[in-house]
């Protein structure tokens, strides 16, 4: 038989669509993984064995049946653990939600379950989705982060514990443990996905991200994800039907790019700095290298300013009651948030817009944005997710980023090129991505 872990999302659903594969087969595969290696990854925050097989074989039966099968039929799913389901803890990675189910459904379940997809188990998070590390541990290091706050997320798609995963980005929660886990991880435009029935940390700044295996793969599960939703008065209308056809079929002439060292570049270490020389000198016809805008670096401050002030109006409650039991990082950013003024808020977000609206003619000229996903790769030992220098300011512009598993650092550890798009044009900005990995793929063969 085929390995499974080595086909498309779309090919596995076919399969299962043509009667080729069954649910209960493909999810016994991941099962087998996570027997394998959770014991080490500690992945997974939820997870019930008994359950997964009897949604699958539901979904068997439901095939059987002869009615309309949806795009993730049978496909197994995972959520990090912010993501509201009412048949699953959604704990959040903290003591003070331990136990704790929502009564209903966030909207991404729903639309992932009209699609046919089972949903999994809950991955580990960051306390909060914030700083406060969960035991997750690096796939390829046992003795490394995974990157947070989407850790187990990143994780499970990298040890093959699940073929599609959903977590979250405020900072750079997807894009940074996409690239220390060495997966693909995509955060589109903010307003494309819901975040009804997800922990809210920041209505400003939070977006949900997606992981997989390659573009076409994220593609697929961002093209189920896209839908305007009235209890999310970000989320826009915005039509993703052709969303994976885009991404197939990529750029129609041969894209161009700007590629930014910032001002982080010198905290970047030497193996993964040579990686980076050596990607920009394999596609030299396509790249300039060029300076960050300057006010880049009022970004930083006016995305600490909305993202403590809103962490701290949004668990107010937990600091008040239970101050004791969240993380010295989490009671520190609350804190310093009660402290903002509503003029330094209000600059923040006026500053947001005018900063996009300053940065977007980038895009005439130029099919993407090119960094670093991270100062390097992994950082070694379990006390820190690492490092957002790399990824708040698209994160604050809200402009779609996605980490491509590209290059190796030390110890051949994976480190991810981070692309950046023009918000909404995610359709094309998908295609160029794909363009990126299939041409990464021929200089390395």
């Amino acid at each position: 038989m085929t390995n499974v872990f080595s086909l498309p999302i779309s090919e596995l659903a076919e399969r299962i669509r043509k009667s080729h594969l069954t649910s209960v087969e493909l999810c016994e595969h991941y099962i087998s993984q996570i027997n394998k290696f959770e014991k080490d990854v500690k992945a997974w925050a939820y997870f019930d064995k008994k359950l997964l097989l009897e949604k699958a074989t539901e979904a068997d039966t439901y095939r059987k049946s002869g009615k309309p099968m949806g795009l993730l039929h049978g496909i197994p799913v995972a959520l990090k653990d912010i993501i509201g389901t009412y048949d699953m803890p959604t704990e959040c990675g903290t003591v003070l939600r331990k136990g704790k189910t929502q009564s209903q459904n966030s909207e991404i379940v729903d639309l992932l379950k009209s699609e046919g997809a089972i949903i999994m188990g809950k991955t580990a998070t960051s306390e909060l989705a914030y700083l406060g590390p969960p035991p997750t541990r690096n796939p390829h290091d046992y003795s490394r982060t995974p990157g947070g706050s989407s850790s187990g997320s990143a994780a499970v798609i990298a040890t093959h514990m699940a073929p599609l995963s959903i977590g979250s980005q405020t900072g750079g929660s997807v894009i940074r443990p996409a690239s220390y886990c060495g997966v693909v991880g995509y955060k589109p435009s903010y307003g494309l996905i819901s975040r009804n029935g997800v922990l809210r940390t920041s209505y400003n700044l939070d977006h949900i991200g997606v992981f997989g295996k390659t573009v076409q793969d994220v593609a697929l599960l961002a093209k189920v994800l896209i839908k305007k939703d009235q209890y999310d008065e970000a989320t826009i209308h915005y039509s993703s039907e052709f969303m994976l056809d885009e991404c197939l079929k990529g750029p129609m002439f041969e894209p161009k790019f700007i590629f930014y060292k910032t001002e982080s570049w010198k905290k970047i270490d030497k193996k993964s700095r040579e990686s980076f020389e050596f990607f920009i000198k394999s596609f030299k016809k396509n790249i300039e290298i060029f300076d960050t805008p300057s006010y880049f670096k009022d970004i930083d401050k006016y995305h600490r300013v909305i993202h403590e002030t809103d962490l701290a109006n949004n668990f107010q409650m937990y600091y008040k009651k239970s101050k004791n039991k969240l993380s010295k990082e989490m009671q520190s950013a609350i804190a310093r948030g009660m402290k903002y003024s509503a003029k330094e808020y209000l600059d923040a977000v006026d500053f947001m817009k005018r900063s996009y609206e300053s940065y977007k003619e980038v895009f005439e000229d130029y099919h993407g944005v090119l960094s670093p996903c991270t100062t390097g790769v992994a950082d070694k030992g379990l006390k820190s997710t690492g490092s957002a220098d790399f990824n708040r300011v698209w994160s604050y512009m809200h402009t779609p980023a996605i980490s491509l598993p590209l290059l190796q650092g030390e110890n051949n550890l994976p480190l991810g090129i981070q692309l950046i798009g023009d918000k909404y044009d995610d359709h094309r900005f998908l295609g160029v991505a794909r363009w990126l990995e299939q041409k990464s793929k021929k200089y390395d063969e």
